[in-house]
């Protein structure tokens, strides 16, 4: 690309509505343009670095034998219904009519319709198995779209389906996606964590999430110092592991607290630590209530708390509610006496003479144990800390945020039943097809990037994935030397299929190197007042200082530098 006469602009100052740093600077280089909330263009530059990507993904997907489709976004809403999900997605689905006021959806996602194709092929156990993916635009109604291409309203989405007889031939396919997907981020040299997730409303059997680590991530990811356990903290487990107290049991004793809600409240006012109490918070759960006890120090996990009643929707319970079943105002809330059902985490079972609140308003019992109340259920309902014990070898669990650039999903047979996708076995008995999901992002994974790679001067891009490998920028149009070899050496790397930019715009040199730095161009090649000489200067992206070489030698030193890097 010559940039004299092409779509190129950046932006010198910091954008007042990006709220990261990926945001601000691919806005800033010219590589997307904010359309509204969570939507975004994809410029000439940015949009190349997509396809980098793409391309990439394509080829790792490609390489496993599956095959690819292009599925439509405008969707019947039946679609959703008959699966199941279009309750479970809620207002994050968009919706619209035809002009026959049919209802249709703008597609989160698309199990249902792949579960639709593969009806059309799969008939016996000799169909299967096979693979198909997609890049497609999904459309998600966020509440709060932010970060850039992070948290968005319309993204692009590579999503595979693996289709299979049985879980042993699930277990193959997805191996396949799993390594496929490490091969792919790996030639991007991103920085990624592998954890386990929840299903949440994909549903299945098992789910990992591939999690760029950046400190805007907002995944929390649990991570241990003596092995590689690995977690997304919504399921972390916290096993109980705990010992009993050797404490006395001390009879209970009702302790009159005034204006005392909070934890840090009645700790100061009874003179008593946070590790001394036990937290009882109501949580409605689907239409139910339940209390829920963990220490004080402590959080409920509401995944935990979800699966453990295998509830649709868990949140905490409004005030009304709470006055309504503990017969106080909301913070003094405790198990004794209570009606509703008692969840409680593993650690408060091995507690002595604890505090908790006492379902009346301004008091607290104090020495409260095990005998003053009967839990309805006792588990593992606390969200795991830092420098808690790592739930596999007992090492020391320490924390990272992620941003969740692909996922991957066993889903065994919920939609092959719900979408009434079977095959005939050997025997002649229908089966439900086996079906594996597998989800990856190119627009987080851009994002993911300039996070990760970045200096005070701009991004860093990868060779992988840049738009642009070599920049060749001409010091000035004024000399006919520099203009020459200038447009030599930009059509000996075209003819080599290396894509390359040559700067050959009337600015000044500073203005062209602080472009080529900001848009992260991997090399860049100055033809200035050594081109008489047959010279010019070399520097790479990652390096300070620039070198000398001779022109004829330039395109050799490159293009093995690129092979290098892209081994």
């Amino acid at each position: 690309m010559k940039l004299k006469n092409s779509y190129f602009y950046t932006l010198r100052e910091n954008v007042k509505d990006e709220d990261s740093v990926s945001g601000n600077l691919l806005t800033r280089s010219g590589m997307i343009k904010k359309n509204s909330a969570g939507v975004y263009m994809y410029l000439p530059l940015g949009y190349k670095v997509l396809q980098n990507i793409e391309n990439i993904v394509r080829e790792e997907m490609n390489a496993t034998g599956a095959q690819e489709v292009m599925m439509p976004s405008l969707i019947p809403e039946d679609v959703y219904i008959s699966s199941g999900r279009r309750a479970g997605f809620g207002s994050s689905m968009f919706s619209l009519k035809d002009r026959f006021q049919k209802p249709y959806v703008l597609g989160p996602t698309h199990e249902e319709l792949f579960a639709i194709a593969a009806g059309m092929h799969i008939h016996s156990y000799k169909d299967l198995p096979f693979n198909l993916y997609q890049f497609q635009n999904k459309f998600r109604d966020e509440a709060r779209p932010r970060f850039g291409l992070i948290r968005v309203r319309e993204f692009i989405m590579k999503d595979a389906y693996s289709f299979d007889a049985d879980l042993d031939g699930l277990d193959v396919s997805y191996q396949k996606m799993f390594d496929a997907y490490k091969r792919a981020f790996d030639r991007m040299e991103i920085d990624y964590k592998i954890v386990r997730a929840d299903t949440g409303v994909m549903g299945g059997l098992l789910s990992e999430e591939f999690q760029a680590v950046t400190d805007i991530g907002e995944d929390v990811l649990v991570l241990c110092d003596s092995c590689d356990y690995s977690s997304n903290l919504e399921i972390s487990l916290c096993p109980d592991r705990y010992k009993d107290s050797t404490e006395e049991c001390l009879p209970k004793e009702l302790v009159h607290t005034p204006n005392a809600k909070t934890i840090e409240e009645v700790s100061a006012f009874l003179g008593k630590k946070a590790t001394d109490f036990v937290k009882t918070l109501i949580y409605q759960v689907d239409d139910q209530v339940v209390a829920c006890m963990v220490r004080g120090n402590r959080d409920v996990n509401e995944t935990k708390l979800q699966k453990a009643f295998q509830a649709a929707e868990v949140a905490l319970a409004d005030f009304d509610t709470v006055k309504r079943v503990t017969h106080a105002n909301v913070g003094f809330a405790g198990p004794i006496g209570l009606d509703i059902p008692v969840v409680m985490d593993y650690e408060v079972s091995h507690m002595r003479n604890f505090i908790v609140g006492a379902n009346q308003t301004d008091y607290h019992y104090t020495n409260v144990n095990m005998s003053d109340f009967t839990p309805t259920k006792i588990m593992d309902l606390r969200e795991i800390q830092e420098n808690d014990i790592c739930p596999v070898c007992g090492g020391k669990i320490y924390f990272k945020k992620g941003i969740e650039i692909g996922n991957t999903f066993k889903l065994g047979d919920k939609y092959s039943k719900a979408m009434n996708l079977y095959y005939s076995d050997a025997n002649n008995t229908l089966q439900p097809v086996i079906m594996g999901s597998y989800g990856l992002g190119p627009g987080r994974v851009m994002a993911a990037v300039a996070e990760q790679k970045h200096d005070e001067n701009g991004i860093i891009w990868p060779i992988s994935i840049a738009p642009y490998k070599v920049a060749i920028v001409v010091i000035s149009n004024k000399f006919e030397d520099q203009v020459k070899l200038g447009n030599e050496l930009y059509d000996s790397f075209s003819q080599l299929g290396i894509d390359v930019i040559l700067d050959d715009r009337d600015e000044r040199a500073g203005v062209k190197f602080k472009d080529m730095d900001l848009i992260g161009i991997p090399v860049r090649i100055t033809v200035g007042k050594l081109a008489n000489e047959g010279k010019v200067e070399l520097k790479y992206r990652t390096q300070q200082e620039a070198t000398v070489v001779e022109a004829k030698d330039v395109i050799n030193i490159v293009t093995q530098y690129l092979d290098l890097k892209n081994r």
